[in-house]
C-alpha cells in the first residue's frame, strides 16, 4: 500500500504555494479528503517507518499551540518541481 499518486501531486503543490505550512483542517478542506485520508498520507510521505522502510520525507507535521500544520521539506520541494517538470509540455 501507498500513498494515492493523485492526492500526492495535490498535496504537494498546496505545500509548495505555502511554505510556512497549513493546517490539517484546512487541507482536507482544501483537497477534499477526510482528516483519516489525510493523516495516512501525510504518514506515508513523512519519515514514518512503513512496510519496513523509511517514508521519503517529503512532508512534517508541525504542532503550533493546538493546531498542526503540514509543511514540506526541501527533498518534497525537489519532488514537487521534478513532477512538474516532468508534466510540463515539452516545446518543439
Amino acid at each position: 500500500m501507498s500513498a494515492d499518486t493523485q492526492l500526492t501531486a495535490q498535496l504537494l503543490q498546496a505545500l509548495a504555494d505555502t511554505p510556512d505550512g497549513v493546517s490539517l483542517a484546512r487541507l482536507c478542506k482544501q483537497l477534499g479528503v477526510r482528516m483519516s485520508v489525510l493523516l495516512r498520507t501525510l504518514a506515508w510521505l513523512g519519515t514514518a517507518n512503513l512496510d519496513g522502510e523509511p517514508g521519503p520525507d517529503w512532508v512534517r507535521v508541525d504542532e503550533r499551540g493546538e493546531r498542526q500544520f503540514a509543511v514540506i521539506t526541501a527533498a518534497g520541494l525537489v519532488e514537487h518541481v521534478q513532477r512538474a517538470t516532468a508534466q510540463a509540455p515539452q516545446g518543439g
